[in-house]
C-alpha cells in the first residue's frame, strides 16, 4: 500500500515582480513511498529536501502537482483541516527536539493526545506505554533539562509515536547527538520500523546515518538525481551494535 504519493510536485518563491524573480525550490518531484519502508533524504544545502518534506508532512503546499497521504488527496484540503491530518497520520522528530521546555517528559508525549481529545487517564497510560517502548521508564516526570539529549530525543520519538500514526518524519534527528548516541537514536528507529511497522521517512547529511535506512533518495537543485535500495544496510546496522556493544550499551 502506498501511504505517501507525490506526483510532479513543483514548487516556487517569488522574490520580486517578474519571471525573473521566481526561484524553483522543487522542479516536478515524483516520488512513492509504501507502508513499511525507512526511506533516507539527502541532498545539499538548497537542493530542495527540506522544501518536500515539508510538503509532505502537510507543513506547505506546493504550487502545482498533485500530494496524496494515505490516499487521501491533500492538495484539496484546506489549510484549517491540514493540522488534523497531521494530528492522524503523521508524526514528527526534529533535531532540536521541540520539547515544551517546563513540561515532564510525560506531558510532552502527551501533547498530541490532548489536541485529539484523548481522555486524561488513557493519555497517561498511552503516553507511559510509549516512553518504556523507547526506553525511558523512570524518566516520566523529569524535565527536558534533566535528561541527555539523546534521551530527550527519544521523548520526542514517544510524542511521534503515541498517536499511533502510521508515517514518522524525522528531520535530521541525530543532527545534534554525539556518535554513540546516534547509534542508539538510529537503533530506535529500526526497531520502530522493523517491529512496530513504521514507515519512516527520515532527512540526513550523514551517509553513515542514511545507511540503516532502506533506501536513499537523493535531492539536487530541485530535482531526485538518485533513487536506491541501500545494499549495505545490514552491515551498517551490525557495525552500529557493534559499536555500542563496545561502549557498554548492548550486551
Amino acid at each position: 500500500m502506498t501511504l505517501i504519493n507525490a506526483r510532479n510536485i513543483i514548487k516556487t518563491y517569488t522574490t520580486g515582480t517578474s519571471e525573473d524573480c521566481t526561484f524553483y525550490a522543487l522542479k516536478g518531484v515524483s516520488l512513492k513511498i509504501d507502508e513499511g519502508e525507512f526511506v533516507a533524504i539527502m541532498g545539499a544545502s538548497g537542493s530542495g529536501k527540506s522544501t518536500f518534506m515539508n510538503i509532505i508532512g502537510c507543513l506547505d503546499k506546493p504550487t502545482s502537482g498533485e500530494y496524496y497521504l494515505d490516499g487521501k488527496n491533500i492538495i484539496n484540503t484546506r489549510l484549517d483541516k491540514l493540522s488534523e491530518v497531521r494530528n492522524q497520520k503523521l508524526g514528527f522528530v526534529f533535531q532540536g527536539f521541540n520539547l515544551i521546555s517546563r513540561t515532564s517528559a510525560l506531558e510532552n508525549v502527551e501533547l498530541p493526545m490532548i489536541y485529539k481529545g484523548v481522555p486524561p487517564k488513557e493519555r497517561k497510560e498511552r503516553a507511559m506505554e510509549a516512553l518504556k517502548i523507547v526506553g525511558l521508564t523512570g524518566k516520566e516526570q523529569n524535565m527536558p533539562n534533566q535528561l541527555s539529549g539523546g534521551q530527550q530525543q527519544r521523548v520526542a520519538i514517544a510524542r511521534a509515536i503515541v498517536n499511533d500514526a502510521p508515517v514518522i518524519l524525522a528531520d535530521e534527528p541525530t543532527g545534534n547527538l554525539d556518535t554513540k548516541t546516534s547509534y542508539e537514536v538510529m537503533d530506535f528507529f529500526v526497531n520502530l520500523n522493523e517491529k512496530m511497522g513504521k514507515t519512516i521517512v527520515l532527512v540526513t547529511h550523514e551517509d553513515d546515518i542514511a545507511q540503516y535506512c532502506k533506501r536513499t533518495v537523493r535531492f539536487k537543485d530541485g530535482n531526485i538525481i538518485n533513487d536506491s535500495l541501500n545494499k549495505n544496510r545490514e552491515a551498517a546496522i551490525l557495525k552500529g551494535k557493534q559499536e555500542l556493544g563496545k561502549m557498554g550499551v548492548i550486551k
